[in-house]
């Protein structure tokens, strides 16, 4: 069972927005807005196994078309973690 899986069985009333393509990076969900939230290193690691990408590569993908899209108030929220 995906994560994704994971919240649809656990909020099913609920209607997330999804970064298609990035469910192995969902951290889990923002309890008062319900947004999935994603890891952005994991994101990343997708972008760069998945589609072959380099390092920088990835990051200008992801910060011109994933991040940047905003698709309304359920628009998922994507985290860095500082070390």
């Amino acid at each position: 069972m995906t994560k994704l899986d994971e919240l649809i069985e656990k909020f099913p009333e609920s209607e997330f927005l999804i970064a298609d393509g990035f469910d192995d990076a969902i951290l889990g969900i923002e309890w008062s807005s319900e947004r999935v939230v994603y890891s952005v290193a994991k994101c990343l690691d997708i972008l760069i196994e998945r589609d072959g990408m380099s390092y920088s590569e990835a990051i200008e993908y992801f910060d011109f078309n994933v991040s940047s899209a905003y698709v309304g108030e359920k628009t998922p929220i994507f985290i860095n973690f500082l070390s």
